[in-house]
């Protein structure tokens, strides 16, 4: 069996050691048009995060960050722009309307009347496979090229330490084929490490930008969707609910038997209509602490025990002319550090997300060679440079940082340099 270290390949594992509002933009000049605004619950009046925004008519799109807020860059003024989430309806801005200044935009929850519900009688797990059967008419028969976004940062307690993210470019095979031939290539990136000693990384992990090959679960089914691991579970029916004015059938999974790794619990979101995979929720079972720690953890400084708090991810699919494509993918992972001689455990947080930005049928480009690729590995904190050019993502789509973060990076970069500034007077 196949087995993945998600957060070893998706970002960095191991552990850290101890010695160691904003105003909408409308601007148009010879390359790209600036539209960014804010996504709110329409009664509530809290932010949607990772809420899907796209441009009309075109292949373009972004999400929303952490406190709601998007910028999405587009060649010419789009027809207008369609926001999306699951449990709300979708909403279509016109041309007319986005240019209006500043955009705040408001989503209703979705109310599903009971003539629309259409309730699964029979075996969910049978949903499940027939969903998988569907999947060569489901999603792309064609191999195409993706422009994304991937950021991952770790924080130390509620402290940001480390920052990195890139564009990445993505290839993947048609959905009928094996994932070996899919690969990513770096296109541009930057990086930030807090300079303190007792932040330092003891170990830079592989594979970061990989993680939307190796957790895509339709296209790699020995997570979860092949046949020997669906006997591992038991499968519910829950209530239904809409992703971008779809319904959508809800099957929640959870194991059944004890296996000898670890398996997952969480929620599959299946198409009503089409039987496509459209989202699914997923967490790494943590009851037994010795096979999570056998399976995350890499290696560690000597003194220093792990214990394993979440293992977790998001992974949106969306459907497009009549096919569903990979949109947006998340990892958290969470856990604790014990050293000797130390009363409190220090707790870290590692996240690592990437969305899709935009993609291409390959007859209109070339997949990427061997020699491009980023590999499993890699470190992704080897292959980007350090921060900060305030025009370093130019016309690029990006996962705007959130206030947080952003305040977050602003002083780290003063930390740097004044840990350069130290180090220039040694000398």
């Amino acid at each position: 069996m196949k087995r993945v270290f998600f957060i070893a390949t998706a970002l960095f594992a191991a552990i850290c050691a101890e010695a160691q509002n904003q105003e909408q933009k409308i601007a148009e000049d010879s390359e790209k048009i600036v539209l960014s605004g804010t996504v709110r619950d329409e009664r509530s009046g809290a932010a949607i995060a990772q809420a899907n925004v796209s441009a009309t008519g075109t292949s373009v799109s972004v999400v929303t960050n952490e406190d709601g807020f998007f910028t999405l860059k587009a060649d010419r003024l789009p027809k207008g722009i369609t926001i999306s989430h699951i449990g709300y309806q979708s909403r279509q801005l016109t041309t007319r309307e986005v240019m209006k200044s500043p955009l705040n935009i408001k989503l209703k929850a979705t109310a599903i009347a009971l003539n629309e519900v259409v309730v699964w009688t029979g075996d969910p797990s049978e949903l499940v496979r027939i969903a998988i059967k569907k999947i060569p008419e489901n999603y792309s028969r064609t191999p195409e090229l993706y422009r994304g976004f991937y950021r991952e940062t770790a924080m130390k307690r509620q402290r940001y330490i480390y920052v990195a993210e890139g564009v990445v470019d993505m290839y993947k095979t048609a959905y009928t084929h094996s994932d070996r031939r899919d690969r990513v290539a770096i296109r541009k990136g930057r990086r930030l490490l807090s300079p303190k000693k007792s932040d330092t990384l003891s170990v830079k992990v592989t594979g970061g930008p990989l993680q939307p090959i190796q957790l895509d679960i339709v296209k790699n089914p020995e997570i979860l969707l092949s046949a020997t691991e669906l006997t591992n579970y038991d499968f519910e029916m829950l209530p239904s609910t809409t992703i971008n004015d779809r319904l959508q059938y809800v099957v929640a999974v959870k194991p059944h038997i004890n296996a000898p790794y670890p398996l997952y619990s969480g929620l599959l979101y299946i198409d009503r209509e089409k039987l496509a995979f459209t989202r699914a929720e997923l967490s790494l079972d943590m009851s037994d602490r010795v096979k999570v720690t056998e399976m995350m953890l890499v290696r560690k400084p000597t003194g220093v025990k792990f214990k394993p708090k979440e293992l977790s991810f998001l992974i949106d699919y969306r459907n497009e002319d009549g096919i569903t494509r990979l949109s947006y993918i998340r990892s958290t992972f969470r856990f604790n550090c014990d050293w000797k001689r130390r009363l409190l455990a220090t707790s870290f947080t590692a996240c690592c997300e990437m969305v899709v930005t935009d993609h291409h049928a390959t007859t209109e480009t070339h997949p990427i060679s061997g020699r491009d690729s980023f590999d499993s590995r890699d470190a992704f904190y080897d292959k980007v440079e350090y921060f900060r050019d305030p025009q370093f993502w130019e016309d690029y789509n990006i996962i705007e940082p959130s206030e947080s973060l952003d305040n977050a990076i602003e002083k780290l970069v003063k930390k740097q340099k004044r840990e350069s500034s130290n180090n220039t007077l040694k000398k």
